[in-house]
């Protein structure tokens, strides 16, 4: 046996040493990436923030004449519903943002409430500063895209026509014209290293000024978690109920016949053994029926596919296995837990049911992302629609999986369809 020598690094450690750098640059682009999608909807909160501002600083110069008077109640319920519209965008790439309790409904009161107050400082930050970084995060990948193949294109532009993005007219060689494609190249470093500070940078007036402050009363939020705990322990009790009537029903039923026919077969053996191979016969094929359904309630606690493929494997199996043609895009480069997983498997699983049974569709899909600490499903189908959550579909049942987790569901099924479920869960450590 030959010693290692600790001091010479081994296959596995070379192995490992090359594939750190490629796991390092895919996980830099994703970040750049999900970087890129904050900064562009942030552009859209920025850009309606400045359009509030634009009524407030009118309604508050021509208030001593009255007009102000007039406006200053359509421009608080505009600042409060663009504060919760980002709240819920910052929500979508990390942790949710609480609300403060809502503003008196009295103008002179809500003028002077602190939430307002907190709202317009984060209107005035968002709709500057978040709206130049915005616009930076449609810019760069544009200006990027430019100048990495101006090349390609150079020779088939009008002589004077301006070469890189800062609009100087530099390329009149094929150096120049190279040296072009180098800004590019700047850029994209630019995208790769600064995006995701730039995304935090824009998102932290919201998670400061717009967050419950300490004096606030949460006694909404504790009622809410209330109810969401009793709909999971009632879901849970549901459980519990089916796996217990599945092997009460089942399991148990076949396993009883097959100790009655053994015991058949047991007394049938010395006087007609041909008839105790018979009984013996069915009491195997009892007891293979009572393993297959014992299986098939051991998968629906937690399917062991999750384990062996991870999500996007099992979701695929779902889909494979649904009566209608399914397509699966699934995005979750790091692992949830395991009863998130589980969750978002069944909520799946009991969706394309739904789509199999009452849609009438041609076609479905289930679309997944994690981003920010959240996994994001969507179910579609091209049904007829009218999905009626009272109607016993098996939504109350998915809603009920959903908020165990403290997620939300958003079903549109209008008449006609499309159909679309949107479920939100945290992914859990």
């Amino acid at each position: 046996m030959t010693a290692t020598d600790p001091t010479h690094p081994t296959d596995a450690d070379l192995t490992g040493t090359a594939e750190r750098p490629w796991e390092i640059a895919v996980q830099t682009l994703r970040a750049s990436g999900a970087a890129l999608g904050q900064l562009v909807g942030g552009l859209g909160t920025a850009a309606m923030a400045l359009g509030v501002l634009m009524p407030a600083a009118l309604a508050a110069v021509t208030a001593p004449v009255g007009v102000g008077l007039v406006l200053a109640p359509a421009v608080v319920r505009a600042l409060h519903a663009l504060a919760d519209r980002e709240r819920d965008r910052l929500a979508r790439w990390g942790p949710e943002i609480v609300a403060p309790d809502p503003p008196p409904a009295a103008l002179r009161a809500a003028l002077a409430d602190h939430t307002t107050r907190r709202e317009l400082r984060w209107a005035l930050r968002h709709g500057s500063l978040g709206l130049l970084l915005g616009l930076l995060g449609v810019w760069l990948p544009l200006a990027a895209f430019r100048d990495t193949l101006f090349p390609l294109v150079w020779p088939l532009m009008p002589p004077d026509t301006s070469s890189t993005s800062f609009g100087f007219g530099v390329a009149h060689t094929w150096t120049e014209a190279l040296s072009v494609s180098l800004v590019g190249v700047g850029w994209i470093a630019v995208i790769l290293g600064l995006t995701p500070g730039m995304a935090r940078l824009q998102g932290r007036p919201g998670r400061t000024l717009l967050v419950a402050g300490p004096d606030t009363d949460l006694s909404l939020r504790v009622a809410e978690l209330t109810a969401t705990r009793a709909a999971a322990l009632d879901a849970h009790a549901t459980e519990l109920r089916r796996i217990e009537r599945s092997l009460h029903d089942g399991t148990q039923n076949r396993i009883v016949t097959v100790t009655v026919l053994l015991g058949v077969a047991r007394r049938m053996a010395a006087r007609d053994p041909e008839r105790a191979d018979e009984v013996l016969e069915r009491a195997q094929s009892a007891a293979e029926q009572a393993l297959a359904e014992l299986r098939a309630v051991s998968r629906s606690i937690l399917p062991p596919v999750l384990s062996e493929r991870g999500l996007a494997g099992a979701l695929s199996g779902l889909a494979a296995e649904c009566a209608v043609p399914c397509r699966t895009d699934v995005e979750a480069p790091e692992r949830c837990a395991a009863s998130v997983e589980a969750t978002a498997y069944f909520v799946v699983a009991e969706a394309l049911t739904n789509i199999a049974k009452h849609s009438g569709a041609s076609g479905a899909a289930v679309t997944v992302r994690a981003r920010g600490g959240r996994l994001h499903l969507r179910i579609e189908d091209d049904g007829r629609g009218g999905a009626d959550e009272e109607g016993g579909s098996g939504l109350t049942g998915i809603r009920r999986r959903v908020a165990a987790y403290d997620g939300t569901l958003r079903v549109t099924s209008p008449a006609g369809g499309p159909t679309v479920l949107d479920v939100d869960l945290p992914c859990g450590t």
